[in-house]
């Protein structure tokens, strides 16, 4: 019986980590969000410059693309530079943005 109690208790708390890790997703399709150098432009902390994509008012590092692909980060409109727009989609798992497409928006004039 205090084994059955214990499995069944086991299988409780699974369900409960489970389901406050799928809270936490966020996801988004061909949204149009703000993409910019995390720590130059979004104040996250961290060191060294590494791209960051903010959904819903809160910015978040990214991962599946970086500033590199998206030309110079410290050009006139690099990431370093200035926050960019962009339409993506992807989602929003342990606290870092999972980029699956992204496409970098041309710079008002």
């Amino acid at each position: 019986m205090k084994k059955a109690i214990f499995v069944l208790f086991l299988l409780f708390s699974a369900a409960i980590v489970s389901q406050a890790g799928e809270e936490n997703t966020v996801e988004v399709k061909d949204e149009i969000v703000e993409v910019s150098c995390g720590q130059c432009q979004f104040g996250l902390e961290g060191s060294g410059c590494s791209l960051a994509v903010k959904v819903n008012g809160t910015a978040y590092y990214a991962d599946g693309s970086s500033m590199d692909d998206h030309g110079d980060a410290h050009g006139v409109d690099g990431m370093c530079s200035t926050i960019r727009k962009a339409k993506v989609t992807g989602s929003v798992k342990k606290d870092r943005f999972q980029i699956a497409d992204i496409e970098l928006l041309d710079t008002e004039e």
